[in-house]
């Protein structure tokens, strides 16, 4: 008598009619299967589970004014949406190198790309720093880009991802490192850091409002998960109104991500190396989401055309559409800033 041939282990059951965990949410992480069922999701107004929905993407690509046969730099590569854009247009001739230091997510997206029909002949995936740019572009012996483009801050996918540690909403270790494998974790740093240095954080990263009370009260404490950092938040302050609390959560909560992954440090770097990354008339294309990415990037780009390094930078911030920020509200804080390296005769 023959044995039966073994069953395919049985999926996870989850309550209600809909997985609500982003682990159960299978069919949103299996886009090719499921692509109806993605299609439905982002009309509903939400990002499927570990993906990221691009942003401003066609404005990005007209500000980059990229032709085929071009040769740029995606210093924030992501989950690839922009990468993917480009690629798109500067193909078959041209070349992307793209960046990251997310060593869960940049595998996935070079294979992404890579059945797209892109991998080593137009694009290069590298776990790199984008502080790090001009060493990346000088050690594949070219002189400049033809563009660069850098989408700042946290991807959808590392959001939503519990084990990430960067969301308040969801019960997750409180770690908040885009590279998992270098540095503290949130939890460790917050033990660490000392009231004064956490102020200063609170305020320079976030515009928090009640930095002083928030820092004496939480820290040097040690929190476990993001739930019990959140209410730790919550009971650090004494404000009536519901929604007013929940933005304070956010604003603290970004403030220490940018601390754990020193951001701005990153971001300042970039910025000083960007110029003599370009070619003259080389485009740079920066989108940002909260006022301290902004601020920099804007007194960046006009110091460096007061400087003679850029010719030219749009006068009018570029944010998303009515459409845009209603298919995917992520896109509501994104402001987009462009700049020309000058040439010689400018």
């Amino acid at each position: 008598m023959s044995e039966e041939p073994p069953r395919p282990p049985r999926r996870k059951r989850y309550g209600g009619k809909n997985p609500r965990r982003f682990e159960d949410k299978y069919k949103e992480h299996d886009p090719a299967r499921y692509a109806e069922t993605i299609a439905k999701v982002i009309a509903s107004g939400k990002t499927p589970a570990g993906s990221h929905i691009p942003i401003l993407l066609e404005e990005c690509i007209d500000a980059l004014a990229l032709q085929a046969g071009m040769v740029g730099v995606d210093a924030t590569l992501g989950h690839g949406g922009h990468a993917l854009g480009i690629l798109q247009k500067i193909a078959p001739a041209g070349k992307l190198i793209g960046l990251d230091i997310d060593p869960m997510e940049l595998p996935k997206t070079a294979a992404r790309l890579a059945a797209k029909g892109f991998s080593e002949g137009c694009f290069e995936a590298l776990r790199s720093n984008y502080a790090g740019i001009a060493k990346v572009i000088a050690a594949r012996g070219l002189t400049g880009v033809d563009f660069v483009m850098a989408d700042l801050g946290c991807s959808s996918m590392q959001f939503d991802n519990p084990s990430r540690g960067f969301s308040f909403k969801v019960a997750g270790p409180l770690d908040m490192r885009m590279n998992p494998e270098r540095g503290l974790s949130a939890s460790d740093w917050l033990a660490k850091v000392s009231v004064a240095k956490f102020e200063n954080v609170l305020h320079d990263y976030s515009d928090e409002p009640r930095a002083g009370s928030i820092a004496v009260a939480l820290a040097g404490n040690q929190f476990s998960s993001t739930l019990d950092f959140a209410q730790a938040i919550r009971e650090s302050i004494r404000v009536s109104d519901e929604d007013e609390r929940e933005r304070t959560v956010r604003r603290v909560f970004q403030a220490v991500r940018i601390a754990v992954n020193e951001e701005f440090t990153a971001l300042d770097a970039f910025l000083r190396e960007l110029p003599r990354c370009l070619k003259p008339g080389g485009r740079a294309a920066i989108l940002t989401f909260h006022s301290g990415e902004d601020r920099r990037v804007k007194q960046s780009f006009k110091a460096g055309i007061r400087d003679g390094l850029y010719s030219e930078m749009n006068d009018q911030v570029i944010i998303a559409s009515d459409d845009e920020r209603r298919l995917n509200p992520r896109s509501s804080s994104a402001k987009l800033r462009w700049v020309i390296r000058a040439s010689d005769s400018d």
